[in-house]
């Protein structure tokens, strides 16, 4: 059951939205925009709540990977959106487990869901932690999954890898627009001084952590059928998330903003 605590008046149009398992980029991108619609009416912080501000960083750059998929810009796009859509369904299946308060919810995402109801977060550092749970733990398993799905392996130099790194290149050109959209008016001054600095870190931050996700993936790849050993990898990147989650959301993580 959907907990009161959680989504108040919206539960039902959440449990209607999160009812959805998407299986190809397209509805990806329009289960997020339903699910941005809901996030912005859960009181008390209603579009002010740090899931919301994740999940609208998240809808651009689905949006934007759809885009180079139409455009025909991925030398594999059958491995691009298998990705994207195994990649989205393990932030849906956290969404699933916090509505029904199960103890299977990743810890990595319950630091982010777990503000909610409040206290208020900063716009930045809260998008930050989702990006956070989404690349450091989900990322790694939905890489694992869409290899043996598609019956090959995570290679570097690979086509499948080059694609993989294109979207390092949509979060480079998204970055500075989603950036500015959470900063305050005397933020974007002190941004404007800065000059492109900011974007220039954070681009960069994104890219190392996505290698990361993609050395993960490969240590998965070679324990996959090995459950006790998967469940060992699954426990350390879930707390390593966890543990980079709550420093973003926490006093210090603000300085992020």
């Amino acid at each position: 059951m959907i907990t009161d605590s959680v989504w108040g008046p919206v539960q039902q149009d959440m449990a209607d939205v999160l009812a959805g398992h998407p299986d190809d980029v397209p509805a990806v991108v329009d289960q997020l925009t339903k699910l941005q619609d809901v996030l912005d009416r859960v009181p008390p912080l209603l579009d002010s709540n740090p899931l919301a501000d994740f999940n609208k960083l998240y809808l651009t750059i689905t949006t934007s990977v759809l885009e180079r998929l139409y455009a025909g810009r991925f030398a594999d796009p059958a491995f691009l959106s298998r990705l994207d859509v195994e990649f989205a369904a393990r932030y849906f299946d956290a969404l699933r487990q916090w509505s029904d308060a199960s103890a299977g919810c990743p810890r990595a995402w319950s630091v982010l869901f777990h503000r909610i109801p409040g206290p208020d977060a900063r716009p930045l550092p809260s998008a930050a932690a989702g990006v956070n749970a989404h690349i450091n733990y989900d990322l790694p398993f939905a890489l694992v999954t869409t290899f043996d799905h598609l019956g090959s392996d995570p290679v570097d130099d690979s086509d499948q890898h080059h694609d993989y790194l294109q979207i390092n290149d949509i979060f480079a050109e998204s970055i500075p627009g989603l950036r500015r959209g959470f900063l305050e008016k005397w933020q974007l001054i002190i941004d404007t001084m800065n000059g492109d600095l900011d974007d220039w870190w954070q681009g960069g931050l994104i890219e190392y952590t996505r290698n990361v996700a993609w050395r993960n993936s490969q240590k998965l790849w070679c324990v996959r059928h090995d459950l006790p050993a998967l469940g060992r990898e699954r426990a350390r990147l879930d707390g390593t998330a966890e543990a980079f989650g709550k420093l973003l959301m926490s006093p210090m993580g603000a300085l992020l903003q």
